[in-house]
């Protein structure tokens, strides 16, 4: 099956709730390949790629997100995939 990959954009109440750590957590349950980290607006940027149905499960955990952080929306956007992820991992 061929890989999907997102770009997600994260609003709401996401930074100091350990939004990407377990964001981290949940990709690596789910297999999924990227990065995440906090934006200097608030919000949170990641970039993940596996297959259509993993990414789906992905995003869907990404609305909802840890039970201390307050989701008001994703932005998802579908990029091309020019290099394969191997990890999945937090960026500074």
């Amino acid at each position: 099956m061929t890989p999907r990959r997102v770009h997600l954009r994260i609003t709401g109440l996401v930074q100091g709730v350990s939004y990407r750590a377990s964001t981290v957590d949940q990709a690596r349950r789910l297999g999924v390949k990227g990065w995440v980290r906090n934006l200097p607006s608030g919000d949170v940027e990641a970039m993940a790629e596996a297959a259509p149905e993993a990414i789906d499960r992905f995003v869907a955990w990404c609305m909802k997100g840890p039970p201390e952080a307050q989701v008001e929306g994703v932005a998802v956007t579908d990029a091309p995939i020019d290099t394969p992820f191997t990890t999945f991992e937090v960026r500074r």
